[in-house]
């Protein structure tokens, strides 16, 4: 028979229900005064009750850990569990009833949560990535979800336009009490009420039953950790990435009761990057990026050890936060749905960092440091807390007492070269029993009367923050671990957790980039040297067809002046054509052929890390400096010119094969290369899987400004054959210039993968495709949307020679001709960049504008309290030297007209956007603000309904855009 016994506390921390099981044998005295009795008690390690759960002979972090065997991992958590009840039966005695019901309820658990979630069916065929970026009709509402299965799709598009209240997911329509997973009495974190056992509590009791009940069943920690365990590694990277973007704390271990198979997530935190301000100890400081499982930093763990009435959660956020900045990174019982008790997210680690940014009223430490943060009691999950106490430089305990059970845990740690902090607020009658069991752990820990911080309701909470943060300064400043996520993914593994990252397609994905990339020691010179068909013959080969579309275009007949050029072209062609892909290059091709679609997916990813480690290190710049070189002057400032020169990327193996294909395709045409002696006529193929599969391909070259003809036209052709029937397509375009936030707009309205950054990505026209769900691209009208970036072609500047303007104009023309939507970023409201000026100059005469809308990112607004209504205000000033310059390059007859005399500047018709800041605060502590969310979202919104009330151009099938891209 279960006990409930009602604890003390002060009336101000009256806040939830604390029940404690006493089990059969335990009286309530004894569980009350739970002092050792037998002076043998002590040598308690001797009797074998000690836990210890590292694989022996692997107690060395530094050494590299073998592949352990499924079966071994699972032994070492059964180890642990079955270690841990030794413990609890020594104190209690054995329930042989619990114990053998123990693995059955939480499979049950698990198996309700899902099936209330809707997730029962993707656990053996697990969600990918496309599938939640389908477009569909719930992509055109800000919808509430009426029922618990809406929960996790709500979640995944609110991650996906980073809406900072993702987690504060409620539905509007409760659902019957017996649809809800049956609560867990050991649920005690954070959902805790202290009574007076001295108060008449006879008539409180009963009327918990009548409490409100939440508007929705699930814990938002429960959600997440359902979501992940239905998701395929690429869409929980996704998650995490968008949840790094949002400031949310981020899942390190995840819990899976049902199989005892807690895995670590290594592979879904690789593509989250980190941005701070380093300041060496000598010299000017200056940003610094790097992979955030690559980068070391000390490491702090806050815990609980049985009952707490202090909130770790909400201690950890005050901790990270500035006084006047309050940030909620760990979820917390005092937000919207924090109450809801938790049923499978007990047992899941967290990871937050502090990164500073370089100013002093908001840097609460100089450099950056890692906060891991444990969901549950440690004693229920002793694996959990073993891997803390390894990777960790200083572990905090919060607990109200120390009992019997505790002592035996904390002496098993005994030899530990972590630093220990208990964080107390004892009730009445337990000090005299917690000072006996502290003064025993602190020679064991190695700990002093200063690692043990007691907070009652009436400690100073801003005063008892600053302790903790000293007591976090000083342990990072004095010689301490330092891992990094990569280096605690090995200690991991020694304990048996699994690491997501060590599966065979993963693992031999990584290998083939390693071998590539090992051979890079130069990026410049692996260019030259290696990708040489992207050398001299090809920019010459480039400018031969410029000079042949010109005349082309001039309507001149043909002369011998055009057939020399025609000739030249086939003799660089040809020069091409008679290389042999490098080594590397053929190791790539390797790559993206594999069998596995999953290893495909993963080398690629891995190529993007290797090749960005190996890039040559760029200066980075902060970001108010970069954000002063912002065009002023109705953009006469060119970033892709002026800043940072090209990395390596993926982008150029790519557009190698591109080379080789268009090469071999010339020669075919013209007859002087037979057909069935084509090599790479299988290269579109295979670049349109990555295509499908998210990985933006190249529609525009940067370096040259040139389109390869005959590979998009290739690529298009096997898109067409792979769609069939759902072959409609809406071109959706994006210019501006440079550093005016399109890409970034674009990712957060579709959740693609357009570089993003000055300096972070190639210059050249990328394409990616978005999928419109069966059911509702009847009505959309369409079944994919083609979404095109410019990158960094359009620049803010007119050239004197002009050259570079009249490429960039052809360029934006060939774009929006191709385009039913275009949106046109902008960084003031009057700089429209002189290429796109004249491109709606050129499509005016042709009867060809697409939808468009314009969009005015404000760059400098760093803190926006909330969204700002749509602005219509007409572009309606007078042109500048810009726009007479366009004017004139079309040679208009009647004059230099105002913005407001083109069609396309209908006062009635147009559409401006004026967008919030992107960050709510000072990056890199500065999660995106909720108005840059919600005016996208409405962005968006507006744009789907364009297109199904056809008010772009009548849409496209693949064999009609071939035509346009021929054409244009």
């Amino acid at each position: 028979m279960k006990t409930l016994i009602f604890l003390s506390a002060s009336g101000a921390e009256l806040s939830s229900l604390c029940c404690t099981v006493v089990f059969p044998g335990l009286s309530s005295q004894q569980a009350e005064d739970e002092t050792p009795r037998d002076p043998a008690w002590s040598l308690l390690p001797d009797c074998g009750l000690e836990v210890e759960l590292l694989v022996k002979g692997r107690s060395d972090l530094g050494e590299v850990a073998p592949g352990i065997k499924a079966s071994e991992r699972r032994t070492a958590v059964a180890i642990a569990d079955l270690e841990w009840r030794e413990m609890e039966a020594d104190d209690y005695g054995t329930n042989e009833a619990q114990d053998s019901d123990f693995p059955t309820a939480e499979r049950s658990r698990l198996q309700e949560m899902l099936s209330l979630l809707g997730l029962e069916t993707y656990q053996a065929q697990k969600l990918s990535l496309q599938d939640a970026l389908q477009i569909s009709s719930d992509s055109m509402r800000n919808w509430a979800p009426q029922a618990p299965k809406d929960l996790p799709w709500n979640f995944l598009r609110k991650l996906q336009a980073l809406n900072a209240e993702a987690r504060n997911t409620t539905m509007v329509l409760d659902v019957p009490p017996d649809a809800r997973p049956m609560e867990k009495e050991s649920q005690m974190e954070e959902e805790i009420i202290y009574w007076d056992a001295a108060d008449d509590i006879s008539a409180d009791i009963y009327s918990f039953s009548e409490l409100p009940t939440p508007d929705t069943p699930v814990n938002p920690l429960d959600l997440l950790c359902a979501l992940l365990l239905s998701s395929d590694g690429f869409l929980q990277q996704e998650i995490v990435l968008k949840m790094s973007l949002c400031q949310f704390a981020l899942p390190l271990v995840l819990p899976d009761s049902e199989n005892h198979y807690h895995t670590f997530l290594l592979w879904a935190l690789r593509a989250v990057v980190r941005t701070w301000w380093a300041q060496p100890p000598r010299g000017v400081g200056g940003l610094r990026e790097d992979s955030a499982v690559l980068s070391r930093a000390p490491t702090f763990a806050f815990v609980r050890m049985e009952v707490s009435s202090n909130s770790k959660s909400q201690l950890l956020n005050a901790v990270l936060s500035p006084s006047h900045r309050p940030r909620d990174c760990f979820w917390h019982r005092d937000l919207s749905v924090g109450t809801n008790p938790r049923e499978i997210a007990d047992g899941l680690v967290e990871v937050s960092w502090f990164l500073p940014s370089g100013r002093e009223d908001l840097d609460v430490f100089p450099e950056p440091v890692a906060f891991l943060n444990l969901r549950g009691d440690i004693g229920s999950h002793w694996l959990q807390f073993k891997l803390l106490t390894e990777i960790s430089s200083a572990v905090f305990i919060l607990t109200d007492n120390i009992s019997r059970k505790d002592y035996k845990l904390l002496y098993s740690l005994r030899g530990s070269a972590t630093k220990y902090y208990f964080i107390l607020s004892p009730y009445r009658g337990k000090r005299n029993t917690n000072l006996r069991f502290l003064n025993k752990l602190i020679p064991v820990l190695k700990m002093d009367h200063s690692h043990v911080l007691v907070k009652v309701s009436s400690t100073d909470s801003a005063g008892f923050v600053r302790r903790v943060r000293s007591i976090v300064a000083h342990v990072a400043r004095s010689p301490c671990r330092r891992l990094s996520v990569e280096e605690m993914a090995h200690a991991a593994r020694k304990l048996g957790l699994r690491v997501d990252e060590d599966c065979d397609e993963c693992q031999r994905a990584k290998q083939r980039m390693e071998r590539i990339t090992r051979r890079i020691k130069d990026c410049d010179a692996y260019r030259r040297d290696e990708l040489w068909l992207q050398g001299d013959p090809w920019r010459k080969a480039a400018q031969v067809e410029k000079e042949l579309c010109q005349a082309q275009r001039a309507g001149d007949p043909p002369d011998k002046g055009r057939a020399e050029l025609g000739h030249r072209l086939l003799e660089l062609r040809a020069q091409q054509n008679r290389q042999d892909p490098a080594w590397g290059l053929q190791e790539f091709i390797a790559g993206i052929s594999s069998a596995s679609l999953a290893e495909k997916q993963y080398f690629l990813r891995w190529m993007e890390w290797g090749l960005a480690r190996v890039a040559q290190p760029r200066p980075r710049q902060p970001p108010e400096t970069i954000l002063s070189l912002r065009p002023k002057h109705c953009g006469m400032v060119d970033f892709g010119e002026l800043l940072w020169p090209e990395p390596l990327g993926v982008e150029h193996f790519l557009r190698e094969m591109g080379q080789f294909y268009e090469a071999e395709s010339c020669l075919v045409e013209a007859g002087k290369l037979p057909a069935g002696q084509r090599r790479f006529a299988h290269f579109p193929g295979l670049a349109l899987e990555l295509l499908l599969k998210g990985l933006p391909l190249e529609l525009i070259d940067g370096s040259t400004l040139s389109t390869p003809l005959h590979w998009v036209t290739g690529l298009l052709k096997e898109l067409h054959v792979r769609l069939e029937r759902r072959s409609r397509l809406v071109v959706l375009s994006a210019l501006g210039a440079p550093g005016t936030g399109k890409s970034t707009l674009l990712n957060t309205m579709f959740g693609l993968r357009f570089a993003t950054g000055r300096g972070c990505g190639p210059r050249g026209a990328f394409m990616q495709l978005v999928t419109v769900a069966e059911n509702f691209s009847q009505d959309l009208g369409c079944d994919h949307i083609l979404v095109i970036d410019s990158g960094g072609l359009i620049g803010g500047a007119l050239t004197a020679a002009g050259e570079r303007f009249e490429l960039e104009a052809s360029l934006a023309t060939l774009l929006m001709g191709l385009s039913n939507v275009t949106v046109v970023s902008l960084a003031e409201t009057r700089d429209i960049p002189p290429a796109v000026l004249h491109a709606f100059l050129r499509l005016e005469k042709t009867g060809h504008v697409p939808n468009y809308q314009f969009v005015y990112q404000n760059l400098q607004d760093a803190c926006v309290p909330g969204p700002r209504p749509r602005d219509r205000r007409p572009l309606l000033d007078p042109p500048g030297d810009v726009s007479r310059a366009g004017a004139q390059m079309e040679k208009q007859g009647d004059g230099i007209r105002t913005l407001a005399d083109l069609a396309f500047c209908d006062p009635e018709k147009q559409h401006v956007w004026h967008i919030p800041g992107l960050w709510h605060g000072v990056p890199p502590m500065a999660a995106v603000s909720l108005g840059y969310s919600e005016a996208i979202f409405e962005l968006k919104r507006c744009l789907l309904e364009n297109i199904r009330n056809g008010l772009s151009n009548q849409n496209k099938n693949i064999q009609q855009l071939i035509e346009l891209v021929r054409r244009l």
